[in-house]
């Protein structure tokens, strides 16, 4: 009889752009465009204090490489030994080939599986739930998972509701085929009823830019939906897991808004202490928010080998997911 096959994670990595814009930057650039805004304004009803931009010639590729390669480091994985890379981003570098073939090249790991997911902020935690059951099925046993963005490129800064809240940056993670359980267990959901309330709503046709590709998005309705499905999306993959809330060492929630995270853990009975959160620093980076912070936490010395971690992400589409892993 063969033995259960699983998923760990070997190593993390992560990578923010140069140009640190904190608020105070940000106001005086929009202050030259007419739009008002503060420091006090901004980490009041975000807690950002400040994000990255991407320099004009970045791509998201140009930000996965570095993550990707400082998580293969960690990992002791060489690049053509990977089997599998999965990027999710909604800023690609093109509208083909994938911004995982890109990276592919630059890393030079020729040959394997790579392809681009798309499910906006959730992005990471769909990617890494496809990775896994692709090791536990036997079609791959390493994979390079990545999230990566450049949302400055989508950003409407007359929109003082929206601007302030994105930043630029990729983390990443190398996963293995493992004889004991890493992932325990991951739920990935969408309802595209709120399609309308997070959307970029451009499209090229005839090489023009039909509709508007900038971002836009209904805060309170995003707020609103988001504590929700992030309590009930956490508490299902614990069942699924035989675990319950006090058996989380730490949350690691979509980095978005600081209010919508302690919302979250306070539903889950976590004490903040226990709330991994780098929205600070980063802003919200979409898809690359949780690698990026579970990278921060993985380095910094919080998160060790043998605890217990819940992922969340919720997003556009309207999409969202939970991964909980033994680290």
């Amino acid at each position: 009889m063969t033995s259960p096959r699983y998923s760990r994670i070997l190593g993390t990595g992560s990578f923010l752009p140069a140009d640190r814009v904190t608020n105070q930057d940000l106001a005086d650039r929009l202050a030259a465009d007419g739009v008002e805004t503060s420091d006090a304004w901004i980490v009041e009803r975000t807690g950002i204090r400040a994000r990255h931009f991407a320099a004009p010639d970045q791509t998201s590729s140009d930000l996965a490489f570095p993550a990707a390669q400082a998580a293969l480091e960690a990992a002791g994985v060489k690049a053509d030994e990977l089997d599998l890379i999965i990027v999710a981003t909604s800023t690609p570098d093109m509208v083909f080939p994938s911004t995982a073939c890109l990276l592919q090249r630059k890393l030079g790991a020729f040959g394997c599986a790579a392809f681009d997911v798309q499910a906006v902020c959730a992005g990471f935690v769909y990617a890494l739930s496809v990775a896994d059951s692709m090791i536990k099925a036997g079609a791959a046993s390493k994979a390079l998972i990545v999230g990566a963005e450049v949302f400055s490129r989508i950003l409407d800064f007359k929109d003082r509701t929206t601007c302030v809240l994105f930043g630029d940056g990729a983390g990443a993670v190398v996963l293995g085929a493992s004889d004991t359980p890493g992932i325990l267990a991951t739920e990935l959901h969408a309802d595209a009823r709120h399609v309308d309330i997070l959307c970029t709503p451009g499209t090229v046709s005839g090489g023009q830019v039909l509709g508007s590709p900038l971002l836009r998005m209904d805060g309170q309705a995003v707020f609103k939906l988001a504590v929700g499905v992030l309590e009930k999306v956490a508490r299902s993959v614990l069942d699924k897991a035989g675990l319950t809330d006090a058996d989380i060492d730490w949350l690691i929630p979509h980095q978005a808004n600081i209010r919508i995270m302690q919302g979250t853990a306070r539903k889950l009975r976590m004490p903040m202490d226990k709330l991994i959160v780098t929205v600070d620093e980063h802003g919200n980076t979409s898809a690359a928010s949780v690698p990026l912070a579970l990278d921060a936490a993985v380095r910094s010395g919080q998160v060790r080998r043998g605890d217990t971690v819940m992922l969340e992400g919720v997003g556009g589409g309207f999409t969202w997911g939970a991964a909980l892993l033994n680290y």
